[in-house]
């Protein structure tokens, strides 16, 4: 399979929720340049070019997630007199270029002012000293610690997001208790759910596609780093290599192949499906107990919104239980941005508290700021407990030299392929040694 193709799926895995389809955009196009053009700007007009996946959204769209930042930006725009120009990454326009390829060309030439950025993307730039550090904003000082931690770049908060997005198991609760089975909290628990599904005519209860399968790894490497109070400690081990990312990333590898080996997941129909549209047919006709999505999978009807049996999400099996996944996406601005004030104040806008909270209401979100909740759908409840307990593992993290989702991901899908987990932990100890080397 091409990389091509590979990358092409990317843009389409997420596509109901903003920042579930940054993590995962890329593709492949025909062109290579960017026919985006910004329209012709006023003399004196003071503006802010912003690179994001998409345009603004037509006033009869219903991409509610395109629709909910939208309204952010207006309240900028309104607050300030200026106008936000948006520049977009469409695929067709790009030939074998991922978005972060093309983020990472525009940052490193100061071609924009506002980035919104995957975690790959804000950890080398962030690196290279081409974000600006927003420490100083006044919305920076109502941030989670996890969004402080999880965009942190030598000392320097270079980006912020405006939500978290949280992955975590979509599971048929009928199917659960017709066969009395509690809901799973450890590796063992899961597996043995598992078993008693595929016992009673359930062949392949866990559906699966090719980019999240890493969230059952990260629940499993991290649970400790995250939530046993030494979290600084074990990055800096890692970071020096005193110890060792495979070590950490072998439980969850090794579950994985207990998976596929027992037929729970089926590895060829993942390697090649699409996130949702692989495996969600199967779960929404009740024929697969489980799947794995992100938060807003389940506020959307394209996904999981309207399920006709009862719902509920809850945590990746870990040695402290159910355990919530949360990458981070970003909002950044360019250190040598054109319009860099107007910039950092059109960003300290859309991430106040009050633009927060109108978001998160749109999208019914969990928020970066620690002063802005939302109720929650029913079936998301059992997530969002663990989540506001401070229980989760990050699926990115700018303070760790090894990017972690982009990287795991990939070594996941090789393991799909017919890669031993050996070989795996191999892929990761190269990854650790070329970071180590380049530092």
């Amino acid at each position: 399979m091409s990389d091509c193709a590979e990358k092409r799926i990317r843009r389409r895995a997420a596509a109901c929720l903003a920042g579930a389809l940054l993590l995962a955009l890329a593709g492949c196009g025909d062109g290579g340049k960017d026919q985006n053009l910004m329209p012709s700007k006023e003399v004196g007009e003071r503006v802010v070019n912003f690179f994001s996946p998409m345009e603004k959204a037509d006033p009869n769209a219903e991409n509610v997630a395109r629709t909910a930042s939208d309204l952010t930006i207006a309240m900028a725009e309104k607050a300030l007199g200026v106008t936000v120009y948006y520049t977009t990454y469409t695929a067709e326009d790009y030939q074998d270029r991922t978005y972060d390829d093309v983020t990472m060309d525009r940052a490193r030439n100061d071609m924009d002012d506002l980035y919104l950025l995957n975690p790959d993307t804000v950890m080398a730039l962030g690196a290279e000293g081409k974000l600006m550090d927003l420490s100083g904003l006044d919305s920076a000082k109502n941030l989670r610690d996890i969004i402080r931690v999880a965009n942190t770049v030598d000392g320097k908060l270079v980006a912020i997001p405006q939500e978290v997005v949280a992955y975590g198991l979509f599971v048929n609760m009928e199917l659960f208790q017709q066969y009395g089975l509690d809901l799973p909290e450890t590796p063992e628990e899961f597996l043995e759910c598992c078993r008693v599904f595929q016992e009673n005519g359930i062949e392949t209860p866990v559906g699966a596609n090719r980019w999240w399968l890493e969230t059952f790894v990260f629940a499993q490497a991290y649970a400790d780093l995250y939530n046993g109070g030494n979290t600084q400690a074990e990055i800096d081990a890692l970071n020096s290599g005193a110890a060792r990312y495979s070590d950490y990333m072998r439980p969850g590898f090794e579950f994985l192949q207990t998976l596929i080996d027992c037929g729970y997941i089926d590895a060829e129909k993942a390697l090649v499906s699409e996130a949702i549209e692989g495996e969600g047919a199967d779960f929404l006709a009740g024929k697969t107990p489980i799947v794995m999505a992100y938060w807003g999978a389940a506020n959307s009807d394209t996904a999981y919104g309207k399920t006709d049996f009862e719902m509920q999400v809850i945590g990746f099996p870990s040695s402290r239980g159910q355990m919530p996944v949360m990458p981070m996406t970003g909002y950044a601005v360019g250190a040598n941005a054109e319009h860099a004030e107007d910039a950092m104040r059109v960003l300290d806008i859309i991430v106040s508290d009050e633009a927060l909270q109108v978001y998160s209401e749109t999208n019914r979100v969990i928020s970066p700021s620690k002063n802005v909740s939302v109720d929650c759908a029913p079936a998301l409840r059992p997530l969002n407990d663990r989540i506001e307990e401070g229980v989760y593992v990050l699926g990115s993290n700018a303070g760790m030299k090894v990017e972690q989702w982009g990287n795991t991901c990939r070594i996941v899908r090789q393991l799909l392929g017919g890669a031993t987990v050996d070989e795996c932990m191999a892929a990761f100890d190269q990854l650790q040694d070329a970071a180590l080397g380049d530092a």
